[in-house]
Formats: C-alpha cells, sequence, structure tokens
C-alpha cells in the first residue's frame, strides 16, 4: 500500500510501514532523492523566519538542511549527532525518543557549535516532525547551548503534529490504520 502525495510541486508515492498492529505510517525518506530535496528547501527557504544558524537531528534531516544552506548562501549548518565523535568536545547530550525509534537514543552536539550558537537564533530543521520528541530534544541542546529558537520546520506535519501552530511545515502527512485508511 501507498500514500501519494505532492510536496513542492514534486509527486511520490510513499509505502505504507506498520508500526504498531493498528497503526501505520507512509515513509518518507529523502535520501538519494535530489529533485524532491532541492524544491523542498527552496519551499522552506521561502517560509523561513530570520535565522543565524540552521540545526537538525542525524541522520534524515542532513540533505535537507544542507541543500538549505547551500541554496541560502551560508557555508555552516550544525548536527545534533546520535552518537559523540572523538573530535567533539564538551559534548552537550539530551534523550529523545520518537514514533521510529524502537528504543531511547540521545542527541549529542560538539561544544563548538554550542558556542557558535550562544545568543544566536537558530532555526530547526528536519524532514517529518511526528511526536515531537526529537524536535523538543533539539530545543533542549539549542536552549543548553545559549542559543534562541527562531523557528521549527519541517517538510512534512504527521498526525498530530498537523495541529501545532509552533512549527512550519509545507505538507500534512496523514497516518493511516492497519488497512491503509486515514486515520
Amino acid at each position: 500500500m501507498y500514500h501519494t502525495m505532492t510536496i513542492a510541486g514534486v509527486k511520490r508515492d510513499l509505502p505504507l510501514c506498520p508500526v504498531t498492529d493498528e497503526l501505520q505510517i507512509a515513509a518518507f525518506v529523502i535520501f538519494g532523492d535530489v529533485e524532491l530535496t532541492c524544491a523542498s528547501a527552496k519551499a522552506l527557504l521561502e517560509k523561513a523566519p530570520e535565522f543565524d544558524y540552521m540545526i537538525t537531528a542525524e541522520a534524515k534531516g542532513i540533505p535537507l538542511i544542507h541543500e538549505m544552506a547551500r541554496q541560502s548562501g551560508r557555508n555552516t549548518y550544525i548536527l545534533a549527532r546520535k552518537g559523540p565523535k572523538l573530535y567533539m568536545r564538551d559534548v552537550l547530550d539530551v534523550a529523545v525518543r520518537s514514533i521510529t525509534t524502537a528504543k531511547e537514543q540521545h542527541l549529542y552536539l560538539d561544544g563548538e557549535d554550542a558556542a557558535k550558537m550562544r545568543g544566536k537564533r537558530i532555526l530547526i530543521v528536519d524532514d517529518v516532525i511526528s511526536t515531537g520528541e526529537s524536535l523538543l530534544a533539539i530545543e533542549r541542546l539549542v536552549e543548553a547551548a545559549g542559543g534562541i529558537v527562531a523557528g521549527r520546520m519541517a517538510i512534512l506535519a504527521e498526525g498530530e503534529a498537523q495541529k501545532r501552530d509552533d512549527i512550519l511545515y509545507l505538507e500534512k502527512l496523514p497516518v493511516f490504520d492497519s488497512q491503509g485508511n486515514i486515520l
């Protein structure tokens, strides 16, 4: 089963994937989809509030934030990592649980990136916002670094996230029952 939708003028068929016996989500993956990534980045930048830096969580937001940085003429963006790396110093750490994650995970921010964010307007970017848990974890990293959340953006708002008035997104992504019906 698939859910067909048009995002930033680009039509895609998203496969439905079971989360529980009663719930399915439409899999949205921009990895390798240059046309969709570029079109989505352009459309999001047109809606973006003023910001100094952008941040996303590893990994699915990386192609999007990279393209947004390229199109906006910025030379940098900040990445919240799923694991600390040897080169990272003075690491900030927060816990996160999302609808596509089976167990609690952590996001880590390098101390140098945290220093860049201090007192700056930070735009949080992601591919899909669903439960908002990943978004909340990134917000905590931004605040711990002394940054100011300038906005929250995603290509898609899934399920209950569509009702939030604190996020900007391009399209609504429904959730589905076990038969593929929109809930």
